[in-house]
């Protein structure tokens, strides 16, 4: 197993392609990747359970293309306790041991939830530990600048901790810019009784815009700095990405030396950015 420095294990996430052609080329990247021997890779699951099937093939064909243990994210919403019941248990049958548990996002039009659906990530935990006992380790996510949904930092450290005592196993945040988040996020939680290993969420930069745009949505806190020189290089790829990597190489190192269990990278199906990461801190 190839890790980092400070034996620091490595895992990345993908989402399912929508087309053939994306299905090949993300097949390639993992096993590419799979060449830096992860812990484990991820694969996502769509707003209300909209890539069902295509999270459960993506992790099939993972697994046999590359050997590596693949956890399939599985949220509640838009899913009943009979088709996560299902899912659970065909997942089981397949020798999978790990599972990234989410609340999940409601689809547009969708509204309140339905009868005989889960509707927080805890309800999730407690009702996988309930079907399947321990045979999974349970993933859940940290949010270290805060749930954009949540009412404050009290109230989604609650929520987290909620999904700590149902059974989760460890944690993996959203993605940050800022190593104080994450330590200050992680102390509080030691504070309350909260022990579980809390993996920093990794996210390459090689595309300013996709990312501000994605990083206002889901309240990650893009420093003023980072923006206003990644908006200096225009349309200038290569300057955008030679930033990035020097930017987040150095958020790795800080968060290493900080004594992280582990690093988890957002891929986003390409496995250039996320390997020459990995180099840099090998």
């Amino acid at each position: 197993m190839t890790l980092v420095k400070n034996k620091v294990q490595v895992s990345f996430e993908f989402f399912p392609a929508r087309t053939e052609e994306g299905g090949e080329k993300l097949i390639k990247t993992a096993q590419q990747l799979a060449g830096v021997s992860p812990e484990f890779f991820s694969v996502t699951y769509g707003a209300g359970g909209s890539t069902r099937d295509r999270t459960k093939g993506t992790v099939s064909q993972i697994i046999e293309a590359t050997g590596i243990p693949t956890a399939p994210h599985l949220s509640c919403v838009g899913d009943t306790r009979e088709s996560l019941r299902e899912l659970l248990s065909n997942y089981k049958d397949q020798g999978i041991n790990r599972i990234v548990a989410l609340r999940g996002d409601l689809p547009s039009g969708m509204g309140r939830f339905a009868s005989g659906h889960l509707q927080y990530a805890n309800e999730l935990v407690e009702f996988i530990r309930e079907e399947t006992g321990d045979h999974f380790h349970i993933e859940v996510a940290a949010y270290p600048e805060v749930h954009p949904q949540a009412h404050g930092m009290d109230a989604d450290l609650a929520n987290f901790k909620r999904k700590v005592e149902s059974g989760a196993t460890s944690a993996i945040t959203q993605y940050f810019f800022n190593a104080d988040s994450y330590f200050y996020f992680v102390d509080r939680c030691r504070k309350e009784g909260i022990d579980i290993p809390i993996v920093p969420g990794i996210m390459p930069i090689t595309n300013y815009i996709k990312l501000a745009r994605f990083s206002d949505a889901c309240g990650a806190e893009m420093p003023r700095w980072i923006r206003k020189q990644l908006e200096s290089y225009g349309d200038d790829s290569a300057s955008i990405k030679a930033f990035g990597e020097e930017v987040i190489t150095r958020l790795c190192e800080r968060l290493i030396e900080g004594g992280v269990p582990a690093l988890h990278f957002y891929s986003l199906n390409m496995a250039g950015p996320s390997l020459k990461l990995v180099q840099n801190l090998s």
